[in-house]
């Protein structure tokens, strides 16, 4: 088969973003792009090259590749929390604490001062191989 520029493409890998099902919208933005952040600077190859328009404008790069973001209880998510972390895949989280904070020393504090089976997640963005971030995300269903 010959590659050509209008030829699918297809990732082994996959980004998914799992948020709390009961998050305000406004919550649900803000926590999709706090997680995905994080994927972003420790995972140089979900980025893509820069961009630039017709009249060579430059912009910053962005994920190669699609983001998918799930919904699900909070027992789902803390389910997919463990699945992610046997699977070793790079991973953020969110916790309903950083609502009450306003920057990312007292965000680190909080996540820190919570044990692991503790943590309240509303958010959790994982990367990896399709089939275990699949694997991660079981239980959930697409965002609407």
């Amino acid at each position: 088969m010959t590659v050509t520029e209008h030829t699918p493409v297809r990732f082994d890998t996959k980004i998914a973003v799992l948020l709390r099902d009961d998050l305000a919208p406004w919550q649900r933005l803000n926590v999709t792009a706090f997680l995905v952040s994080g994927l972003g600077t420790e995972l140089p190859e979900v980025i893509g090259a820069p961009y630039a328009d017709a009249d060579d404008t430059a912009y910053l790069p962005m994920f190669r590749q699609p983001v998918l973001v799930f919904e699900a209880g909070k027992e789902t998510l803390t389910a997919a929390h463990g699945r992610a972390l046997s699977r070793a895949l790079p991973r953020s989280v969110f916790t309903s604490d950083l609502f009450a904070t306003g920057n990312d020393r007292d965000n680190r504090a909080a996540v820190r001062a919570v044990p692991r089976d503790r943590l309240d997640l509303v958010g959790l963005a994982v990367y990896g191989p399709r089939n275990a971030v699949d694997k991660v995300a079981k239980g959930a269903r697409m965002h609407p």
